[in-house]
């Protein structure tokens, strides 16, 4: 049996869980995510919790186990008390600002990089070098961060580009002199 699979999910006061044969609906203060259902895996509310449990024993049943029960305890957690993920930016003359609800990154190159965010992702730029990304759903606040650090990763050599918050970038040395 799953460690992670067989934990009970703990539901806030604030979020509601609606379960259906194919859906499952949590909704909180923050918002409202759906998540569709595989047929290996059952979902059972009773007193205040939320506990998964699968059909089988079947390779894909022990598989889909843990993972939805991780699944839906992300959407609990997104709707009561949402996720944010957090980037630095390093490097002279890089630099974040918000324009017309639209992130605008400058970056060393020729341009200007615009983004705009998902309508459900907020993003807020509280000053040049951080940007702060945050929202519901705890894939995509991670696929928009990724995203925006995918414009300049950080470099090995001098540090620049942008970073996750606690992130560390491995240094090396840069060349040797000749004799």
């Amino acid at each position: 049996m799953s460690r992670i699979g067989k934990m009970p999910i703990a539901l806030a006061g604030q979020a509601k869980i609606e379960i259906s044969d194919d859906n499952i609906k949590v909704t909180g203060p923050k918002g409202t995510l759906e998540q569709a259902m595989v047929s290996q895996v059952c979902v059972k509310e009773e007193d205040g919790s939320v506990t998964v449990g699968r059909v089988d024993d079947s390779k894909k049943a022990r598989a889909m186990h843990g993972l939805y029960r991780m699944l839906i305890n992300n959407m609990v957690e997104g709707v009561t008390k949402g996720f944010t993920r957090k980037l630095e930016i390093a490097g002279v003359g890089y630099r974040a600002e918000l324009k017309n609800d639209m992130l605008a990154l400058s970056l060393g190159y020729s341009h200007m990089i615009y983004f705009k965010a998902p309508d459900c992702i907020k993003i807020e730029v509280p000053d040049q070098t951080t940007i702060l990304i945050s929202g519901i759903d705890k894939a995509l606040v991670g696929q928009v961060a990724a995203k925006i650090r995918s414009f300049r990763k950080p470099e090995p050599y001098r540090g620049k580009g942008i970073k996750y918050q606690g992130e560390i970038v491995r240094r090396k040395e840069g060349k040797a002199a000749g004799k």
